[in-house]
């Protein structure tokens, strides 16, 4: 039964792994470009500063979060599951 060990292998809940990672790659990407053209707005304490863990990269990691959220939602409700 080795085909049925890489069909589970390659598919997550009914979607493959490289479009998972895809998806994944999306929100990382359209995050932190969104994060870059609003920092300069933003106040001096939420500026992420290069080589630390400060209030802006926590900004930078929830803006990824909402992006991966909206992609989700997107592909759930244009399978229509």
């Amino acid at each position: 039964m080795a085909g049925r060990e890489e069909t589970n292998e390659t598919m997550q809940g009914g979607v493959s792994v490289s479009r998972r990672w895809a998806e994944y790659l999306v929100a990382v990407l359209a995050g932190n470009i969104a994060y870059l053209f609003i920092e300069p707005q933003l106040p001096a304490i939420i500026r992420h500063r290069m080589f630390r863990v400060d209030f802006g990269l926590a900004v930078d990691f929830l803006m990824c979060v909402a992006v991966y959220a909206v992609v989700r939602f997107i592909r759930v409700s244009s399978s229509g599951t």
